[in-house]
């Protein structure tokens, strides 16, 4: 069994508009210094294969083919044995 968590944020140069909205308002929460935020997501997957081989080939086909979108989009990944 093997749990892989796959990291997507936008790619450097895509506008993050959510970013920008929560750096305004650690800055208005008296948070200063902080000069870029980007905002992204983690998703955990929990897989039963016969090796981390298999487990890495599959996770990069879900990347490419649903979990980031690679025109704006960049992601890793990270697979552990449990």
């Amino acid at each position: 069994m093997y749990l892989a968590r796959v990291f997507v944020a936008l790619k450097k140069g895509v506008l993050d508009p959510q970013g920008e909205t929560i750096k305004r308002s650690l800055a208005s929460m008296d948070f200063p210094g902080v000069e870029e935020v980007r905002v992204g997501k983690v998703i955990e997957l929990k897989l039963d294969a016969v090796s981390e081989d298999h487990v890495r080939t599959q996770i990069e086909q879900m990347c490419k083919k649903l979990l980031a979108n690679p025109v704006i989009e960049e992601y890793s990944f990270e697979i552990m044995e449990v």
